[in-house]
């Protein structure tokens, strides 16, 4: 099993849903983050007076898959989320050692 942590922008989150949807049912978990890669933030001008936007908001995604379906969700989310521009976002994949569902206690890949 992996887990698959994405973060992308805001507006970007319906059409990777939609993308990891027509996949199959994963469960996934999302929140709202903020942050800065290369993109470094910007400035602002209000009422006269700038201000740097250091952390910018982001979504970040986490989905638990088995690992055949793995460069499936990794691919589903490149697209859906690519903009083409800077700060379009990162995936990472983490090994995911054991899962647990509390209600039945099943163990595993039956877990998700």
């Amino acid at each position: 099993m992996k887990k698959i942590e994405a973060i992308i922008k805001p507006f970007k989150l319906d059409e990777v849903k939609e993308a990891i949807s027509e996949l199959g049912n994963f469960g996934m978990t999302i929140t709202e983050v903020k942050g800065f890669g290369r993109q470094k933030g910007h400035t602002e001008l209000y009422r006269g007076a700038e201000y740097v936007i250091d952390f910018l908001p982001k979504i970040k995604i986490e989905i638990v898959v088995d690992d055949d379906m793995v460069e499936k969700v990794v691919e589903a989310i490149s697209e859906s989320a690519r903009t083409g521009k800077v700060g379009d976002g990162k995936i990472f994949i983490i090994p995911i050692e054991d899962a647990i569902r509390i209600r039945t206690g099943e163990r595993g890949e039956v877990a998700l």
